[in-house]
């Protein structure tokens, strides 16, 4: 089950292992297709972008609300330990069921096989460094590198976009042709549709993700 409007949620506490630069924080990942929505609600840091435009900074602090396109090289950054945040996903929960790339080196993206064992949540936090390792490189040559890895990134990607299709058809796509069908029988003045009004509620799975420990809905 998923919010209205099939918007995904999930609770997320991020990692608090420092990084090679010193810093502590989560993998360095980019989604293809999803918007993704980060509200603050505890704890200070940051999420570092890399976008065609370049590398910036947004600093995160409680009550602060940042959100990114498809395409936005993201990594979130734990300043002071306590960093949690609730995420808003588009397409029921797309970005964390699919639709996301972590930032590996050239020879691991290449590489079908060599890229599951390295994306396998098995060890997070070895995922997490190998991930730092592609996502420096990426800062450090610019946009020639950001431009190789959106190639790499279809490249993981393109044998699942069936899947990913039939999640937005079931979810996001029948949500918003729902609302067309009830404006429609408002304007014909049918009100049947309210009288299946219903109250629903979710329950919490825990589990490690690509940012930090999460409580996905």
């Amino acid at each position: 089950m998923t919010l209205p409007g099939s918007v995904g949620l999930s609770d997320l506490r991020v990692y608090d292992w420092p990084a090679a630069d010193g810093r502590c924080g989560g993998s360095p990942h980019m989604h293809l297709v999803c918007t993704e929505a980060y509200v603050v609600v505890e704890g200070s840091g940051a999420v570092q972008t890399l976008t065609w435009s370049g590398f910036a900074e947004t600093p995160l602090e409680p009550g602060a609300v940042v959100s990114f396109t498809p395409g936005t090289i993201h990594r979130l950054v734990n300043g002071d330990g306590r960093l949690r945040i609730v995420v808003v996903m588009q397409n029921s929960g797309l970005p964390e069921a699919g639709d996301a790339v972590f930032t590996f080196p050239p020879d691991i993206l290449s590489d079908p096989v060599r890229y599951g064992e390295a994306a396998s949540p098995a060890d997070v936090r070895g995922r997490r460094d190998l991930a730092m390792t592609g996502f420096t490189r990426l800062r450090e040559l610019g946009r020639a590198a950001v431009e190789e890895f959106h190639e790499a990134a279809l490249g993981i990607v393109a044998g699942r976009l069936d899947a990913f299709e039939e999640r937005w058809l079931a979810g996001a796509r029948a949500a918003a042709d729902a609302t067309g069908d009830q404006l429609a029988a408002l304007r014909r003045g049918d009100v049947a549709h309210l009288r299946a009004a219903g109250v629903s509620t979710l329950s919490p799975t825990p589990r490690p993700g690509m940012c930090g420990d999460l409580l996905a809905y």
